[in-house]
């Protein structure tokens, strides 16, 4: 169901980023050992870095799962309204409506 506020209440498919963020950081730790290992600090600290703002990253997906169904809602939960409430009576959008 569109409301027009999808932009506002727009769902993120936070499971789907978890694991994302883990492959990042999997090779984001290969990544900084392999080039500290051949020495090579500049790729090494480029590598770390990444590491940094994917465990960030992975921090605030997991608190945001934690929080439960306000930010990762089940197929049960309904859309939220728009903001305001639900959605006044009139019109669809989109649509003029007929002049007599």
């Amino acid at each position: 169901m569109r409301t027009g506020s999808e932009p506002a209440t727009a769902r993120s498919a936070l499971r789907a980023r978890f694991w994302l963020s883990v492959w990042g950081l999997v090779w984001a730790v290969f990544g900084t050992a392999a080039f500290a290992l051949a020495g090579r600090p500049g790729w090494a600290a480029a590598c770390g870095v990444l590491w940094l703002v994917v465990t960030t990253d992975l921090a605030v997906i997991l608190r945001h799962l934690r929080q439960g169904p306000h930010y990762q809602p089940g197929r049960d939960v309904p859309p939220y309204d728009p903001p305001g409430g639900a959605r006044r009576g009139g019109p669809p959008r989109g649509r003029l409506p007929r002049r007599p």
